[in-house]
């Protein structure tokens, strides 16, 4: 299999990847709005595992747009490793900690949504399409993000950092 045939097959791993992104908030602001001080253009890199094992390295660039009561996120997060190249578009809300929300992979026409709690600058998220979960744990301190995501999907695993420019 050449690097590139996998650009066709279903995306459900890096669609949970794309989308556990856009759930990161600051620990410096109240749990009733945890997406306050989001807005703008983060980026970085990290690795995912694919199901066959391999390993690769992966880059990522998100735009943020928050609403103005910090309660709100709309995101565009387009990444890319050796042999993905995907554009992910989301919505989420956060009400009292709990947070909810929809995502879709705009290139392959894949969507889901996704359930957790925030708090602290720490999020557990779950995130779902037909035939697919992934889990996913996020840590935002200041102008940096780590992610952590699992799932049985193309992508099995993944660690990423992310920077705010």
């Amino acid at each position: 299999m050449t690097p590139g045939s996998r650009l066709s097959r279903p995306l459900t791993g890096a669609a949970a990847l794309c989308a556990a992104m856009l759930i990161s908030g600051s620990p410096g602001y109240a749990q009733s709005a945890p997406f306050a001080g989001m807005a703008g253009v983060w980026s970085g890199a990290g690795t995912i595992e694919l199901d066959d094992g391999a390993k690769e390295r992966i880059r990522c660039r998100a735009t943020y747009a928050v609403s103005h009561d910090g309660d709100g996120l709309n995101q565009s997060l387009v990444c890319a490793s050796d042999s993905y190249k995907f554009d992910l578009r989301s919505d989420v809300t956060a009400n009292n900690g709990v947070l909810s929300g929809s995502w879709s992979e705009t290139s392959r026409n894949v969507s889901g949504s996704l359930e957790g709690r925030a708090g602290r600058g720490q999020f557990n998220v779950v995130v779902s399409a037909p035939s697919f979960t992934a889990n996913v744990s996020l840590r935002t301190t200041g102008n940096k993000q780590s992610v952590s995501i699992t799932s049985q999907g193309q992508i099995k695993s993944a660690s990423i950092s992310l920077t705010r420019s």
